[in-house]
């Protein structure tokens, strides 16, 4: 571990010539004339996939949520921190992806669509080394993400809404559950509140507790300090409420319409850690909407990590147009590369199935797709909607980017906060409003 720069001195610097000795040693010469490189074998990879129809009836609406965020830290100690949190929601329709060019998109006709149908949520949080008038650091991070969700004057709560539509399930008329115990922010012991509160009293501690807290952000949290974790979760967080809010929409408006839209994130169709304590009333909504007939057609995109690079090693020989959903046992050993033992992959985090779907020879890519309650072996059966999502893919691919869609393309495009030059005006921004 090199010595870093300080106040007077750079930093240290690796050794140009280190790897001499490496390349000398005996012992890596005989390791390494024993190692070779594996392949694929063509009639492996070629087993898996199963042929697909992509001829059905498209879905005729289409909503894409993504979201970015950039941690601004002081040049100078204490070395302030805050992050910047930025979500967007774009809707599309048949009529405005027929005029993209998927080869070469006009930049104002992008312009045109994304004025008219893009809107986007912002924030930002205080992490480490700022004060904040009246509150603990602790305090402050969970008021803003109160207020942050619940209001927002661009989106009008929205987003908040569906997040209290989730955690009380409120899709389902015949109960009125509260929330499940979580952890105090305050005492640590375990708390709920009634059906459809936005805030109330622990009853072990007396202390304001809010709905949002339920999550658990303030486990990733000190007295003065706080993870930038913190910022990508929530980010994570409220794509997923953003998706989610059109669903509720339709849901509540015009059930009939909800079953001809696709829904998409960028990313994939899970929640991490503490906050997977949503994923269950996610899964249960999905299947309450298929016990009513009605599929409601999400997706996830994973662009990068483990399924994408192996998405490499087996898309190549793979015909076309076909599919691949990885089993559990699958997904463990030859993605992951663990034991197979423990409970099943994505049991508690996950509330979409990995599908690696190769349309033509030059579009491929990971999908998440629901399947209601938890299946650690999904069968194509079971994925919901995925007919008519796949009927629907052919419509939206995008020729700019391997793998692309166009969906996402353009959320990206709203959302994305650039090191260069987002980040820098981010940081002047900070400096200037900072009294």
């Amino acid at each position: 571990m090199p010595f870093q720069r300080g106040r007077r001195l750079p930093g240290e610097k690796a050794s140009k010539v280190g790897h001499l000795d490496v390349l000398k040693n005996p012992l890596v010469n005989e390791l390494s004339r024993t190692f070779t490189d594996a392949k694929i074998a063509s009639a492996d990879a070629e087993s898996l996939w199963t042929k697909i129809d992509i001829t059905g009836r498209p879905l005729s609406i289409i909503f894409c949520a993504d979201g970015s965020w950039q941690t601004i830290v002081g040049e100078s100690p204490p070395y302030s921190a805050r992050a910047f949190i930025k979500t967007a929601l774009v809707r599309l329709d048949e009529h405005a992806l027929g005029k993209v060019d998927k080869e070469s998109p006009n930049p104002f006709v992008l312009r045109d669509i994304l004025k008219e149908s893009a809107m986007h949520h912002a924030t930002v949080f205080p992490l480490r080394h700022v004060v904040c008038k009246g509150k603990t650091l602790y305090d402050a991070i969970r008021h803003a993400i109160f207020i942050s969700l619940k209001d927002d004057g661009v989106l009008e709560s929205q987003p908040y809404e569906t997040f209290k539509w989730i955690v009380y399930q409120k899709w389902d008329a015949t109960e009125n559950r509260p929330i499940p115990p979580f952890e105090c922010p305050h005492c640590g012991k375990d708390t709920t509140l009634p059906f459809d509160a936005d805030v109330g009293t622990c009853p072990n501690c007396s202390k304001e507790i809010f709905v949002t807290d339920m999550l658990g952000f303030h486990q990733e949290m000190a007295p003065d300090a706080a993870q930038d974790s913190v910022a990508s979760s929530y980010m994570a967080i409220h794509e997923t409420l953003m998706l989610l809010t059109g669903v509720r929409y339709f849901w509540e408006r015009n059930q009939k319409l909800l079953t001809d839209c696709l829904f998409i994130k960028d990313g994939p169709l899970s929640i991490r850690a503490q906050y997977s304590k949503l994923v269950e009333p996610i899964r249960r909504f999905i299947s309450f909407a298929r016990k009513k007939g009605m599929d409601v057609h999400i997706i996830g995109q994973e662009k990068t990590g483990a399924f994408a690079d192996h998405l490499e090693l087996i898309r190549d020989h793979a015909p076309f147009p076909t599919c691949f959903a990885p089993d559990d046992l699958y997904i463990k050993e030859r993605i992951q590369h663990r034991s197979s033992e423990g409970a099943p992959y994505g049991k508690d985090t996950n509330y979409g199935a990995k599908v690696f779907v190769k349309l033509n020879a030059y579009h491929s890519m990971v999908l998440n797709v629901p399947t209601g309650e938890f299946e650690p072996n999904p069968s194509l059966s079971g994925l919901v909607g995925f007919q008519r999502t796949l009927a629907t893919l052919p419509k939206i691919l995008s020729n700019r980017f391997e793998g692309a869609l166009m969906p996402v393309e353009l959320a990206n495009g709203v959302a994305s906060l650039s090191t260069y030059p987002s980040a820098r005006i981010l940081k002047i921004f900070s400096e200037s409003v900072s009294p």
